[in-house]
């Protein structure tokens, strides 16, 4: 079985790219060693900016490997846009007040719920969108994208998931993004289209 090697440390996305990996019959790990290699700036002023530098930057440290990164996160239209590219620091950017013991997906699932007071009663679109691009050598090869269309409620419901998914409600449905099985989700979310995008543009063998 192959293996794709992935920037990433978070549980969540790597369950999520896990599952998707299984319908092609090849693994997704973290890239090696990555607890100590320092994190560049995400700085970038869009997802696929995001994805490209943090793809370019990792795959220096694998260089025979073609190692992928990804950006992705949460776009409200009640909120212009927002949190957009910030989506993971949605809260502690503005120093947003939650229990001690509240996790970083609480505090922003808070502090989001706090910044739509205003719109209590009404339909709040939204969408996830994901970026990801590979590279090899510290050049990006390709970029893929994927969005997924929903509606944002007042209160969190289901338990799996991460991020926004509690929250995130697919009309079609019936259910936010935390209610339905990981099988389904990666059919139907931001994440898992990019993803199924991405490997629809690499040649056979390419890693």
């Amino acid at each position: 079985m192959s293996t794709l090697y992935i920037a990433s440390s978070n549980q969540g996305k790597l369950r999520d790219f896990a599952a998707a990996a299984e319908v092609y019959q090849f693994d997704v790990l973290p890239l090696p060693d990555l607890k100590n290699i320092p994190a560049p700036d995400e700085d970038g002023l869009t997802f696929e900016d995001n994805a490209w530098l943090k793809a370019a930057y990792y795959s220096k440290f694998s260089p025979e490997d073609l190692i992928i990164a990804d950006d992705s996160g949460l776009e409200v239209d009640g909120l212009n846009g927002e949190p957009g590219v910030r989506s993971a620091r949605f809260a502690d950017d503005v120093g947003f007040a939650a229990p001690t013991e509240a996790s970083t997906d609480e505090r922003n699932n808070r502090y989001l719920l706090e910044r739509l007071t205003a719109h209590k009663g009404e339909k709040i679109t939204a969408r996830y969108r994901c970026v990801i691009a590979a590279a090899r050598k510290g050049e990006v090869l390709i970029t893929a994208e994927g969005s997924v269309e929903g509606e944002i409620v007042q209160e969190p419901r289901g338990t799996g998931g991460f991020g926004y998914d509690p929250l995130f409600y697919l009309p079609e449905l019936g259910k936010t993004m935390a209610e339905i099985d990981l099988v389904r989700k990666q059919s139907l979310s931001h994440r898992g289209k990019a993803f199924a995008a991405l490997l629809n543009k690499l040649p056979q063998g390419q890693f």
